[in-house]
């Protein structure tokens, strides 16, 4: 089964995002749209493979929310600079891992 749509879905959001490296509303808006567009393509993967794609939504989407959160909670300006970079690369992570997987499962 191919996954080309919702593949290229996910690497328009990771050039979107690659490139963001510090904390402004603006790039963390941006990071919670790609997040919720990731969340929303990889569950449309689990419902059509949930055993190849499962673990991505379990796991990757949880480690992805606790990121967020972490930005959230954040109560000075270092900490939240440095949640921001914790966050965003939980999201490259996350949409690397999953490109590589729709890659493999041709």
């Amino acid at each position: 089964m191919g996954y080309a749509k919702e593949r290229g879905k996910l690497e328009k959001l990771l050039t979107r995002i690659v490139g963001l490296t510090t904390y402004e509303e603006k790039s963390l808006a941006n990071l919670v749209d790609s997040h919720e567009k990731y969340s929303h393509t990889v569950r449309i993967l689990k419902n059509k493979e949930p055993d190849t794609f499962g673990d991505l939504y379990k796991n990757e989407l949880q480690e992805v929310k606790e990121s967020r959160k972490a930005v959230k909670e954040s109560d000075s300006d270092e900490a939240r600079q440095h949640n921001f970079i914790a966050y965003k690369d939980s999201i490259v992570k996350a949409l690397e891992k999953t490109i590589k997987t729709t890659l493999e499962t041709l």
